[in-house]
């Protein structure tokens, strides 16, 4: 936890003002029984009222100043621990953003999410609760074995028996509980994982009746989570009544001993009574970090899955040295350019060769499965490549600044992922500063003009997380609307037009060629009507690049394509062709 807490230096500012206060207020606490002895011993048995209510003035002001210290101690640590919480939640949520699909892959959508919220609360609650106990418990430890031992160097034989006991047994504990809060936090991921399933694919169990086997499912990771919790809270529980033992032992053993020595005039009733106040003093400090044995584990286990995300470094690596723009912008090169997903046995592009010119359609088709979306996922590089190049404008992907690549790029992905907001903040959402003008003139040439305007409040109309308040057209048509307002060099249409409808699909694709005609494009489509017009259309199977040409020349050289568009056309379609 130390090394998670370290990446946060600010935070040890505010460490050493609360380490200074709760120095104040052990000194304070650790004062008062010495005081309290003296008006015994000095006061109360000689009879000087005087001399009481002096040290009784003293005791007071000791005690004002120990309350004073622990409330700002207190303020102290919940400010540097919440904002440790913040700094922590941000730099995750910043390191996330810097992954690429493989590290999503490794980590997973759930845990990366439970790592945010969960484990992070788990360290800011803990970080709260060391402050007022790992800081102040070990002062007050310390101190009060050294005052006891000023007190009465017989009695303190006493706390050299009780105190390795009672920390023998809290060793034992926590080497017992560790793992069962590691594990518990892999049942939280589980439990995450599992509801988040069940929200997001909703339509698809109740589609299929499948409502039982989900409740089941979340039963189960339910059950294992709540009976891992069960065995630590059991734990606990048998730990508190043997801290009370210690505890009651020890005042037994000091009142017995104690009143042997008082008899043997060896030890005065006041000290006694100090030493009492100190021997309580030292157990609840090791009562404290008994309460924080209970958290530190879990805080522990949270803090290496933080730790992980924080430092697990994103495969890829942005250059940074801006280059200068070229005089064709646009061009794109694939040369013998092949891909392995993570731990996969097999690369699933293998050799894949073709150029996409400016003011060209380059269309690419392939059976499910094939490696299209892959193909394209490589120019943004949300993958790396291989093995091979993959040159825009001229220079490799992987020697260009990933802000200045991906700001040549509209990509429009296979699913079609809107934020919740309005319809205007989706679409700006690709150009924050376009005008009202630019936003109508992208959603008309998108074909999502029209029913946006019949929406109830036009492009000041909600849409709900994921926009799955409309349709899947609508949403597709909002994201290739989201793209053509950054006007960029490359436009990539990851199977965007598989929700329309012929019609629309023909009216979105003429008014594109018009609107974008200079522009480097590349569609992935499985309908042969959408990219028969290309200029180039790549075939893939399996990985590989089996035919490059326009639709008539493929229907007479590519087989896998002649297939394709067998299963589509008809023959006398074929025959026209």
């Amino acid at each position: 936890m130390q090394k998670l807490i370290i990446y946060m230096k600010p935070f040890w500012v505010g460490v050493l003002f609360i380490i200074i206060f709760m120095f104040g207020q052990a000194f304070a606490e650790l004062t008062l029984p010495k005081v309290m002895a003296d008006m015994i011993n000095n006061g109360m048995m000689l009879g000087d009222s005087g001399y009481v209510l002096q040290k009784g003035g003293v005791m007071l002001l000791v005690a004002l100043l120990s309350s004073g210290c622990s409330i700002v101690g207190s303020f102290l640590s919940a400010q540097a621990a919440l904002g440790l919480g913040r700094d922590l939640r941000d730099k995750v949520f910043t390191k996330v953003l810097s992954y690429s699909l493989d590290e999503f892959s490794k980590i997973g959508t759930a845990s990366l999410i439970t790592r945010t919220t969960n484990d992070i609360t788990q360290i800011q609650t803990t970080v709260v609760m060391a402050f007022r106990f790992i800081i102040y418990s070990p002062i007050m430890c310390i101190g009060g074995i050294i005052m006891a031992h000023s007190v009465d160097t017989g009695l303190s034989k006493i706390l050299l028996v009780i105190i390795p006991l009672m920390m023998g047994f809290i060793a034992v504990v926590a080497k017992f509980v560790i793992p069962l809060f590691t594990q518990m936090q892999k049942n939280v991921d589980k439990l995450n994982l599992v509801l988040r399933e069940n929200l997001t694919g909703i339509r698809v169990i109740r589609a299929f009746n499948r409502q039982n086997y989900e409740r089941e499912r979340f039963g189960t990771a339910n059950k294992n989570l709540t009976d891992v919790a069960i065995r630590v809270n059991r734990i606990m529980a048998f730990m508190q009544p043997v801290i009370m033992l210690f505890m009651n032992a020890t005042t037994l053993l000091i009142i017995w001993f104690g009143g042997v020595r008082i008899a043997q005039s060896n030890l005065q009733i006041g000290d006694m009574m100090a030493f009492l106040q100190y021997a309580m003093q030292i157990m609840m400090s090791l009562i404290m970090v008994t309460v924080m044995f209970v958290m530190l584990p879990r805080a522990q286990a949270s803090a290496v899955r933080v730790n992980e995300v924080i430092e697990m470094e994103s495969s890829i690596e942005d250059n940074g040295v801006t280059i200068a723009r070229t005089p064709q912008p646009g061009k794109i090169e694939f040369k013998d350019v092949s891909y392995r997903y993570h731990d996969a046995e097999e690369p699933v592009l293998r050799g894949i060769t073709f150029t996409a010119e400016p003011g060209e359609i380059t269309a690419i088709i392939g059976g499910t499965g094939s490696g299209k979306s892959t193909v394209v996922n490589l120019i943004p590089r949300f993958y790396d490549v291989e093995s091979g190049q993959i040159l825009v404008d001229g220079v490799d992907v992987r020697e260009q600044p990933i802000e200045d690549l991906r700001g040549k790029l509209g990509f429009v992905s296979q699913s079609a992922i809107l934020f919740s907001g309005t319809v205007a903040e989706n679409i700006r959402y690709g150009n924050e500063s376009a005008t009202e003008e630019e936003m109508i003139n992208a959603a008309e040439v998108a074909q999502a003009h029209d029913f946006i305007s019949q929406l109830d409040k036009g492009y000041d109309s909600g849409v709900a997380q994921g926009g799955t308040n409309l349709s899947g057209g609508q949403r597709q048509r909002l994201s290739i609307a989201r793209a053509l307002i950054r006007r960029p060099e490359i436009y990539v249409f990851d199977d965007s037009f598989s929700a329309l409808d012929f019609k629309t699909d023909a009216k979105l694709r003429a008014a594109l060629k018009q609107e974008v005609g200079s522009a480097t494009q590349i569609i992935i489509a499985q309908r042969i009507s959408t990219i028969m017009d290309a200029n180039k259309i790549i075939v893939i199977n399996e990985g590989e690049v089996v035919g490059i040409g326009t639709h008539k020349e493929l229907l007479k050289t590519c087989e896998v394509y002649g297939e394709i568009a067998r299963s589509q056309l008809s023959e006398e379609e074929l025959a026209h062709e």
